[in-house]
């Protein structure tokens, strides 16, 4: 493997078994869509990839592609549109709403409220979609560790759903980079050095093979590197000192690299040198266009003599360095005053590219300047409106360093940690926060540093290294700023659930007496207490819940906070209402997870609207995936399951579960743990494993029958009582449900009254079970819960009957039998049809029952489309292509028994 890019013809040594699995890749039926290329500096990773693209080109494919530059990623979505640059026609027949997205993140329209990364994601999608209908698509992402985050994000958020399309993605990146959403369960190729007959056989192709002891320390200071084997015999082939001593002595193998090529650089014409300057200066796509520009006069004759030193390669208007470490040679083998003068040049010819000059400028200066400073402030917040969070800190980061004043620079430290915060990276805000305060005494400005690094350390995994540093800030922050400290608080608070640990509520009690009382700021003081402890005087939580929802009218922003203290205290209804208003005003804009993640989901799942808990949880896990927070991930897989168990697809839940208990540490995340564990316990419920749901569910209980998690684990009571009784668990179970409603006692909400009425109706004796059961069906408000009054009716229904009071069972089975078919709840409809049966009632099923044998993704897909969207709307709802959308529609109609869409309306209504 001689170089990075390689010609046409050129030969590939000791790379066979890696390029093979690079053409496996391309058959565009391969399970893996998406292959991940790592290497070391010079091991060729651009060479084999170039040589897949030349495979797939020559086979039909069109090939979309994109290289990544040092100096673009600054530049938000910056190799997003160098990828899609060719297929701009499909862009513009893209709807309204994603062609808009698009063009305003690559900034040629006015950036849009819709501007976020989930459905430019699906607009992506939508187009690679589009593109492979007319032939098979290889995404090819060359050196994408200098991706812009932007793009790596939405890049990232289409891998992940291009299974099923015929589209490829090969990616290569340098081995030890971070690579944004790439990271798991993404096949990996790791290209090693060549051993030593390979490397032999690759100096035996050079125009001058080397020989004797100059061979032999090639060899051994190459260690492998197909560059450095290729270089090193170039040097030692030249005249001068190289050609009997290649380089030697403790300097690492680039470092080597980077010598043998500026050595080219002394040879060279001054009108060439200046003319590599610049392109190094400017490394981006069109570089060699814009040296032109710069330089006109050097635009033709300065390019061969670089050229012929191996430091450039060009096809036709395609102009780049040979390598990336040429380009550094290049760049910073020049001096200070001289690369100061090419960012300068390149600055004056970028006047109609504001954000690209912003960074030469600020390139080109040696001390504080207030004028650069705010024109990367300006480039912070065109990045800003166009959803590029992580070039807005980097431009802001920039700014602060070039402030003179250093009030202003703090100042721009913390905007660019709220702008860090929503990339998820930790680290990056804490070092951004802590340079803030090295930089000022401002406590407004140290109690904003302080509340950007709790926003985010809330979402990590790491709660209880979260908690004491939240709580240590908020009562750092009560006596100079009580409303930040409040705000730290209130994230202090969504950890203690999230942890579910004990010890904490007396932290944030004893917190939040400290702080004087703000009349504006009485709904957040709810909002802790809600959080921390649902069923501490619920009774007065939920008196202050009409000022909070009056409030929330006036401020949007707070719809959700509303809706999740709404549904920790049982009051689903308000919060479903709550939580779509949210969703009408904001959709999915928001970088990072709101609230507490999965409330919303579960609020949807409680209220029976399980499409839109799934889009919930769609979208949940995108975002969390996007910011690389798995703690959000895990919370959206854990609702999941629980939605595909009650829908009957006990694996695809048992598999979503797993995923959400890989993410977390049980005994740091007890709630996800706890959620996890009833969605295995209901996807066993739904086969009929009563041992193994006891089993799961008994988990979210302690030995001495305490529950795990002191909100999430008190609706599984009722389930767990189920399995219990035909696992011949009586007592056990019983124990544990005479506990909870000791503790629960006059703070009990009527939801789980109800349940604990069904768990002691089911581990009664026969002739004590008819009180608890009508006592949990009595409350009117319960069918606000439709899947768990539907079980209790049948629970008592089965009771009944076994007390051959047959007429009486009939009506609880058949409203049973009716709820479950409507949420589509396979497992606990048959339950309720073979009852029915017993009880002598006609439950012949249906023609349009068939919808029950689909997927539940199927199922959510025909719902939609009978409803009147397009394949394009679906997959913007769902996350998933146009071309998967009418896949799952052709593959649907038939298992229907209908033959056009136009039938599925009235499909869905003859359910209904």
């Amino acid at each position: 493997m001689e170089a990075r890019e390689g010609d046409e013809g050129e030969q590939i040594v000791g790379r066979d078994a890696e390029l093979a699995s690079l053409f496996r890749a391309l058959n565009p039926v391969t399970d893996d869509p998406v292959l991940l290329l790592l290497g070391d500096v010079g091991t060729g990773k651009s060479t084999l990839l170039d040589r897949a693209v030349r495979r797939a080109e020559a086979g039909g494919a069109r090939v979309l592609r994109a290289r990544g530059s040092e100096s673009e990623s600054n530049l938000a979505f910056s190799a997003l549109h160098q990828l899609l640059r060719p297929v701009s026609a499909d862009i513009d027949g893209l709807p309204e709403r994603q062609r808009a997205a698009l063009h305003g993140a690559f900034g040629a329209g006015p950036a849009t409220a819709d501007c976020d990364l989930m459905l430019l994601g699906v607009a992506v999608l939508s187009v690679l979609s589009a593109q492979g209908t007319r032939a098979p698509v290889l995404v090819a992402l060359d050196d994408a560790q200098w991706f812009d985050r932007a793009s790596m994000d939405v890049l990232s958020f289409a891998a992940r759903r291009l299974a099923g399309e015929p589209v490829t993605m090969l990616v290569t990146a340098r081995v030890g980079d971070h690579l944004p959403g790439f990271e798991r369960h993404v096949p990996t190729l790791t290209l090693g050095p060549l051993d030593d007959a390979a490397a032999g056989r690759l100096l035996d192709l050079q125009p001058h093979r080397p020989t004797g002891w100059t061979r032999t320390r090639i060899l051994d200071q190459a260690e492998g590197n197909p560059l450095a084997l290729v270089e090193l015999a170039k040097a030692a082939a030249a005249p001068g000192p190289a050609a009997t001593s290649p380089p030697a002595g403790p300097l690492p193998l680039t470092a080597h690299l980077e010598r043998i090529f500026a050595a080219r650089l002394d040879d060279l014409p001054a009108p060439t040198r200046r003319a590599l300057l610049l392109l190094a200066a400017m490394d981006s796509a069109d570089s060699a266009l814009a040296v032109s520009a710069a330089v006109p006069d050097a635009a033709d004759a300065a390019w061969p003599p670089a050229e012929r030193a191996g430091l450039i390669r060009s096809t036709g208007r395609d102009l780049r360095f040979s390598h990336p470490l040429a380009r550094s040679a290049v760049y910073h083998g020049a001096s200070l005053d001289a690369r100061r003068e090419a960012h300068l040049v390149l600055a004056q010819s970028l006047w109609d590219e504001p954000d690209r000059r912003a960074w030469h400028v600020a390139a080109a200066a040696t001390h504080p300047d207030a004028a650069v400073s705010g024109e990367l402030k300006r480039t912070a917040d065109r990045a800003r409106r166009r959803g590029g969070h992580a070039a807005a800190a980097k431009a802001l980061q920039r700014a602060a360093d070039l402030s003179p004043r250093s009030g202003d620079s703090a100042r721009l430290l913390v905007e660019a940690a709220a702008e860090a915060a929503l990339t998820g990276d930790l680290a990056w805000v804490v070092e951004l926060a802590t340079a803030a305060r090295a930089r000022t005494d401002d406590a407004s400005l140290l109690a904003e540093a302080a509340a950007q690094v709790g926003r985010l350390t809330v979402l990590t995994v790491r709660h209880s290294a979260a908690f004491p540093q939240l709580l240590d800030a908020a009562e750092e922050l009560a006596p100079v700023e009580p409303s930040t400290a409040l705000d730290v608080l209130a994230g202090a608070a969504v950890v203690r659930y999230y942890s579910g640990q004990d010890s904490q509520k007396d932290r944030i009690e004893a917190a939040l007496r400290g702080l004087r009382e703000d009349a504006t700021r009485a709904w957040l003081r709810t909002w802790v207490r809600a959080v921390s402890d649902p069923f501490d005087d619920r009774a007065e939580l939920l008196a202050r819940l009409p000022r909070v929802a009056a409030e929330a009218r006036s401020h949007p922003d707070r719809l959700t906070a509303y809706g999740v203290m709404a549904w920790l205290l049982d009051e689903t209804p308000r919060a479903v209402l709550a939580f779509d208003e949210a969703f009408d005003r904001w959709g999915s804009r928001e970088a990072l997870p709101d609230g507490l993640g999965g409330a919303a989901a579960w609020s949807y799942v409680e209220l029976g609207r399980w499409e839109r808990a799934r889009e919930a949880c769609a979208r949940g896990s995108a975002v969390g995936a996007a910011a690389g927070l798995d703690h959000a991930v895990a919370c959206a897989a854990a609702v999941d399951a629980a939605v595909l168990a009650y829908q009957g697809d006990p694996t695809a839940a048992r598999t979503r579960a797993e995923e959400a208990l890989a993410l977390i540490d049980p005994l740091e995340s007890r709630s996800v743990y706890v959620f996890a564990r009833r969605a295995l316990g209901a996807a066993a419920l739904a086969e009929g494993a009563h041992e193994t749901a006891f089993e799961q569910l008994r988990t979210i209980f302690t030995a001495e029958g305490v529950p795990v998690h002191y909100h999430a684990s008190y609706p599984a009571l009722a389930d767990l009582a189920a399995a219990a009784v035909r696992a011949d668990r009586h007592a056990e179970a019983a124990a544990i449900v005479e506990r909870a409603a000791r503790t629960l006692a006059g703070d009990v909400s009527p939801r789980l009254r109800a349940l604990i009425n069904r768990a002691r109706g089911l581990l009664a004796g026969p002739r004590n079970a008819e009180p608890y059961f009508r006592a949990a069906l009595a409350d009117p408000v319960l069918r606000h819960w439709p899947f768990e009054r539907a079980q209790t009716l049948l629970d008592f229904a089965e009771w009944l009957r076994r007390r051959r009071r047959i007429t009486e069972a009939r009506v609880p089975l058949a409203e049973a039998l009716e709820i479950f078919r409507r949420l589509g709840a396979r497992p606990w409809t048959e339950r309720a049809r073979t009852e029915s049966r017993a009880a002598g009632l006609d439950v012949t099923p249906a023609a349009p029952d068939a919808l029950a044998e689909l997927s539940p993704q199927q199922q959510q897909i025909i719902r939609f489309a009978a409803d009147g969207l397009t394949n394009l709307e679906i997959g913007e709802k769902l996350f998933l292509s146009p071309r998967t959308v009418s896949s799952h529609l052709y593959r649907s109609y038939p298992k229907l028994g209908i033959t056009a869409r136009s039938q599925l309306r009235d499909l869905i209504e003859g359910r209904r």
